[in-house]
């Protein structure tokens, strides 16, 4: 559906106007998606992430620096996401014994299994996502767009 619509403002000031509330609407139309299809599985969007992040470092620890520098929402208050993990038993964080003012976070055996659970059950699929009614070509094209949107400083 158009943004006109979903909105219902039929004439915007200009395509730059347009394009910024555009883009601010479909990344809220998206999270709140994933955020739906990560409920039942008692997870958020930042932790789905953060599990992602500690899969990825696995068997070797990450920091809480390491996480926030990974992280898709720079805003996420990674400690406090850790937290809920760790009493979910998803991650472990011990002190690390090469230094003591850092804290090593791990994922858990049990928190690899709900990775594979949630990504057996395809929730990131494209089509539910809403990108199945794009090309490769399209997509190419959409990534290519978004990369050069961030290269202002």
């Amino acid at each position: 559906m158009r943004i006109e619509d979903e909105i219902k403002q039929p004439v915007f000031r200009n395509q730059y106007e347009k394009a910024i509330i555009n883009l601010s609407y479909t990344a809220g139309w998206l999270q709140m998606r994933q955020a739906a299809a990560f409920k039942p599985y008692g997870l958020t969007l930042p932790q789905f992430n953060i599990l992602r992040i500690l899969r990825g470092q696995h068997p070797c620890p990450a920091t809480v620096a390491l996480l926030i520098d990974r992280m898709l929402d720079k805003t996420s208050n990674a400690s406090r996401i850790v937290d809920r993990l760790v009493e979910k038993q998803l991650v472990t964080r011990t002190v690390c014994p090469a230094n003591r003012r850092a804290v090593d976070i791990r994922i858990t055996e049990t928190g690899l299994a709900l990775l594979g659970r949630v990504e057996a059950n395809n929730l990131l699929d494209p089509t539910h996502m809403g990108l199945g009614s794009l090309s490769a070509e399209e997509l190419g094209l959409f990534n290519d767009l978004l990369d050069k949107l961030r290269t202002v400083e």
